[in-house]
């Protein structure tokens, strides 16, 4: 089976075919991003050279965009997760660009999100506790730029959390 999948580069559309085999490559390296090339090669029962030629194709065409080590939150500190509904007070490209500008530059935000319904954005903020997240609503969320409303939800508990995309 074969999947078509669009790939936008700077105004052209490059379409990318993705087999059954890459699928496979992609649903294991997305579990295991340190698997060795002789490792992944024989799970997929591909040659070593081939299964390298796929994932450094997968890898230039930014199908694989990045590979990362996925960190215990409460082992450093970060056990509290926020989410964040901003309202902007405008919705002019001005406003939104001003905003999202700003909003990269807080660590603590792992995710931004524009979103259609009653908030404009929604952020995954971590924080020590619930005292480090009052001050990073006082010294960063508030004084972002055109805000005009603010609602944060605690996360109590996370139930699961998946990485990997269903490919």
């Amino acid at each position: 089976k074969l999947i078509k999948f669009s790939i936008f580069m700077k105004g052209y559309s490059n379409m990318i075919n993705l087999d059954a085999t890459d699928l496979r490559i992609l649903r294991i390296i997305q579990k295991r991003g340190r698997i060795s090339n002789s490792d992944l090669s024989m799970e997929i029962n591909l040659s070593a050279s081939a299964c390298h030629r796929r994932v450094s194709r997968l890898e230039s065409n930014k199908v694989v965009k990045n590979y990362v080590a996925l960190l215990d939150p409460i082992k450093v500190n970060l056990s509290t997760t926020v989410f964040v509904e901003i309202t902007l007070n405008g919705q002019a490209d001005e406003v939104l660009n001003k905003f999202e500008k700003e909003v990269k530059k807080i660590p603590n935000v792992l995710e931004c999100n524009l979103m259609a319904g009653s908030a404009d954005y929604l952020l995954k903020v971590v924080a020590t506790d619930t005292n480090d997240f009052a001050q990073l609503h006082r010294k960063f969320l508030a004084s972002l730029p055109g805000v005009a409303q603010i609602q944060s939800s605690f996360s109590l508990k996370n139930v699961f959390k998946e990485t990997g995309l269903p490919v």
